[in-house]
């Protein structure tokens, strides 16, 4: 596969480099979770650390009882810090937990089926407000919790992107999204298992120091004479 597309063929070379990763990877069921605010919580607590703590910290919070934005709130901070400790810098996500649950509350008496009546862009604007939500934290809410068709992006895309020459390395967010938002559908299915494989991708083969035996990219970035990936 040619990666150095022209701007007519990115939306076949994308597509390619997808069926590529889902061949090697399966579809990837992401993003785990029972109910749209589950989804929610984790992509509070999964910023800086490995998806397995935070599953230890939602089952204690589980475990607590009242799980949910009006049981959370009543939580004092200590206690709910506490909870999610296995997640890490507990702290301050117990904050950022009670501020999207205190702005789930007033948005919509936290009844998210509230939110689909409300333009994803005023949606969008609204959780970047929230302290300590980010635009990888807002655009996995919308897409996993609220099924809106906007792609996530994260550190494992821009890095096997930039390897592979169809961004500069490590572009900017909004480049990274734009590249994908532009030139695929609109498919909220799509968009999750494409962000999905490359998580895949990143925590597998394309890591830092990458490891490329077995890489579904490994021909791309031969291809490319990416010199480093030995």
């Amino acid at each position: 596969m040619d990666v150095a597309a022209s701007a007519a063929g990115l939306s076949g070379t994308l597509l390619d480099i997808y069926l590529l990763l889902h061949k090697r990877f399966g579809h990837r069921n992401w993003w785990p979770g029972d109910t749209p605010f589950e989804v929610i919580v984790g992509a509070i607590l999964t910023q800086n650390t490995a998806w397995t703590n935070v599953e230890r910290a939602i089952a204690n919070l589980k475990s607590n009882g009242g799980f949910s934005a009006h049981g959370l709130l009543k939580l004092e901070t200590a206690k709910l810090a506490g909870l999610i400790r296995p997640s890490g810098y507990f702290n301050q996500k117990a904050l950022r937990l009670k501020a999207i649950c205190q702005y789930l509350v007033d948005r919509c008496g936290a009844d998210l089926e509230l939110f689909k009546a409300v333009p994803t862009d005023e949606l969008r604007k609204e959780l970047l407000a929230i302290t300590g939500i980010g635009p990888e934290t807002a655009d996995s809410i919308l897409l996993y919790a609220l099924d809106r068709p906007v792609f996530v992006v994260d550190t494992y895309t821009r890095r096997a992107l930039g390897r592979i020459g169809l961004i500069a390395e490590m572009a900017d967010y909004h480049t990274v999204q734009r590249l994908f938002m532009d030139n695929l559908a609109l498919d909220v299915e799509l968009f999750n298992d494409y962000h999905a494989q490359w998580v895949a991708l990143g925590k597998d083969h394309c890591r830092q120091k990458p490891v490329c035996g077995g890489c579904p990219m490994r021909e791309i970035c031969l291809n490319k004479e990416v010199s480093d990936h030995t």
